[in-house]
């Protein structure tokens, strides 16, 4: 499995962006889900989306941000909303086979996408 995260950039707090992340390889059946790392801190597990569509969030992005999956397309997305300067870190798209394994120690991981949330 490969992942390759788009989207990322600088944005006003309070402001909006969309990341997409575009999978090839075995796919099907997959979790997909993201993953944030800020500077000086561990990365830290923000949702998931199974292959049926069932979606889990993160306390710190519950109600702000959405996690969307087309598996036609084999690509996920992660909108945004209301964006504080706390969000700004890297953001990775990650793969893995359960919703237990991928917020434990997801197998695949794309290369990173920097969101940059200015006050």
């Amino acid at each position: 499995v490969q992942l390759q995260a788009f989207g990322g950039g600088l944005v006003q707090a309070g402001g909006c962006l969309r990341l997409s992340c575009a999978a090839s390889g075995r796919t099907a059946g997959y979790v997909m889900g993201w993953f944030r790392q800020a500077p000086g801190k561990e990365r830290e597990w923000l949702t998931s989306i199974t292959w049926s569509g069932s979606t889990y969030y993160a306390d710190s992005v519950k109600g702000r941000f959405t996690i969307s999956r087309d598996n036609d397309k084999n690509t996920v997305y992660l909108q945004m909303n209301s964006l504080k300067p706390e969000d700004t870190a890297v953001y990775y798209c990650v793969a893995e086979f359960t919703a237990r394994d991928l917020r434990l120690a997801p197998r695949y991981w794309g290369q990173g996408t920097q969101v940059t949330v200015s006050s």
